[in-house]
């Protein structure tokens, strides 16, 4: 084989390669973990939770700036309304939380259209060390979502989601009539799995144009559990 038939045989193949990287590129899921995961937390109580926490506040998502990447959120911060301020300076009207990068217990908020309500969390937050006055979610998990009750109280939402705690909530939970359009789900907002087994459950119940939420845990009794001392206030 001559030496200019091996130069052509190099030069296809590397074209070859700079046309199927870029490729391969494209099609990577950006919801994929970073390679470096952080090490997984154990389950946690909710008195623990709040007594790691810096700031434990009952507050409602009011706007967002996030950067997306194919609709997804990959780093910002949220701006959230506060409403009950159990462990915060009780002077704050507005608490920001940055998040960055995708991992399993990532601090983001949808963020609300000009015409909706932004939905409401108890959030268990630590400062941010490089912004005075900013916070970031905690290891555990940051938020426990919150619907409105047709007695307008407040009530954390069974099935807990998005922090592993030991306290046997489901064992305290109570029928509840939500007057919250956060209580309703649809086909597309729930994946199969959780679906079938949170309506086996009776956690959900069918209605005309999707399922709504059964059970929930009034704040008061969640602020029970976390306790005075955890909030600061022995």
């Amino acid at each position: 084989m001559t030496n200019a038939m091996m130069k052509k045989i190099s030069a296809s193949l590397l074209l070859c390669v700079v046309l199927v990287a870029p490729a391969a590129a494209q099609t990577a899921d950006p919801r994929l973990p970073p390679a470096k995961e952080a090490p997984p937390t154990a389950p946690v109580s909710l008195s623990e939770l709040a007594a790691r926490a810096d700031a434990v506040v009952l507050a409602q998502a009011r706007d967002a700036d996030y950067v997306y990447r194919r609709e997804f959120p990959v780093g910002g911060t949220a701006y959230l309304r506060v409403l009950i301020p159990y462990k915060l300076d009780p002077d704050t009207d507005i608490i920001e939380v940055y998040e960055e990068g995708l991992h399993e217990h990532e601090c983001y908020f949808p963020n609300p259209t000009v015409f909706e309500e932004g939905r409401r969390y108890l959030l268990f937050l630590k400062r941010d060390p490089d912004k005075q006055g900013r916070y970031r979610g905690m290891p555990e998990g940051c938020a426990l979502e919150v619907l409105v009750d047709e007695h307008n109280r407040y009530a954390v939402r069974l099935p807990i989601t998005g922090i592993d705690l030991t306290d046997p909530l489901e064992t305290r939970a109570q029928p509840m009539n939500f007057a919250d359009a956060y209580a309703r789900e649809t086909e597309e907002s729930l994946s199969p799995d959780d679906r079938d087994a949170w309506l086996e459950a009776g956690w959900l119940r069918p209605t005309d144009d999707g399922y709504t939420y059964t059970r929930g845990l009034d704040l008061t009794t969640v602020r029970r559990l976390m306790g005075p001392a955890a909030l600061g206030r022995d």
